[in-house]
């Protein structure tokens, strides 16, 4: 099977790294997404906390569970209006893209936000004037990525500002850099409006994104109150029949990691996707 399927590793049982990654490898997965403040205590997310010294130790600890990183999450707002907040962010963005240049990891992975203070889908999400604020914002930070070596991804969101294929497929023209890639999410790119146009939603994604398309989510989804509700992969209305079979033809090895599971669900989530990556 050439499909790297992992987890992300806040989903998994609560334990202590070292420990959690052995569990992780346990119920057959072979990589993960790591966000640091969600597995470890917070303080060792500080920007001043990301030295080299830290990212060797980590890295020591992945390789010694034969589990790899796909993503390095840092997933703030750099849209907002509160221009020292965003400052402050880049900074952030600027201390995990050295991190990740030591840690050995994927991809830098990231989603687009909201253009105000509370990170959260207003009409305005969705307007050219935010995009455009994005890629201002957004391209500083991918020029780091570059003198770093770093690949960064933009994952997107269909409550964020870069909300569809070709929102994103603007934000690659415009910034033009080898370092900027995509996270697939198909799910994310749905809501209660549109979920039932997935196939060609996906098809879209796909043909519009094809090149820079360098890690994939994986999770399911469900209409609950009108509203799509994420779930573990397997257990909804999410078709991955033509997404798999793309990234078996296209894709060889790449990463995929599941969203939304709970220990008790993961190993099914992973039976499933990979009983279905047998029949494309």
């Amino acid at each position: 099977m050439d499909l790297q399927i992992g987890i992300r590793l806040h989903d998994t049982k609560e334990l202590s790294l070292e420990k959690r990654l052995e569990e992780v490898a346990r119920q057959g997965f072979c990589c993960g997404h790591l966000a640091i403040s969600k597995v470890l205590e917070p303080h060792y997310a500080k920007n001043a906390a990301l030295t080299p010294g830290f990212a060797q130790h980590l890295k020591a600890v992945f390789e010694k569970s034969s589990i790899s990183i796909a993503v390095l999450g840092c997933y703030l707002n750099v849209a907002t209006p509160d221009y020292e907040a965003y400052k402050k962010i880049q900074k952030t963005y600027e201390a995990h893209i050295r991190f990740a240049s030591q840690l050995g990891c994927g991809v830098v992975g990231t989603e687009t936000g909201a253009p105000n203070l509370a990170y959260k889908f207003e009409e305005a999400s969705h307007s050219e004037e935010a995009l455009s604020l994005f890629i201002e914002r957004f391209r500083p930070i991918v020029e780091y990525a570059e003198k770093m070596g770093v690949l960064i991804a933009i994952e997107p969101v269909y409550k964020h500002i870069v909300y569809s294929a070709k929102q994103a497929r603007k934000v690659l023209d415009q910034i033009q850099s080898p370092n900027l890639r995509i996270i697939l999410d198909p799910v994310n790119l749905l809501d209660i409006s549109n979920y039932e146009k997935q196939d060609e939603i996906i098809s879209e994604a796909i043909e519009l994104l094809h090149e820079e398309i360098d890690v994939v989510h994986i999770k399911d989804f469900i209409v609950e109150n009108n509203q799509l509700k994420a779930v573990a992969a397997g257990e909804g209305l999410m078709d991955y029949k033509r997404l798999l079979g793309y990234l078996k033809q296209h894709k060889p090895y790449i990463q995929a990691t599941l969203e939304n599971t709970n220990p008790q669900n993961a190993e099914t989530a992973r039976e499933y996707i990979e009983t279905l990556w047998q029949q494309v």
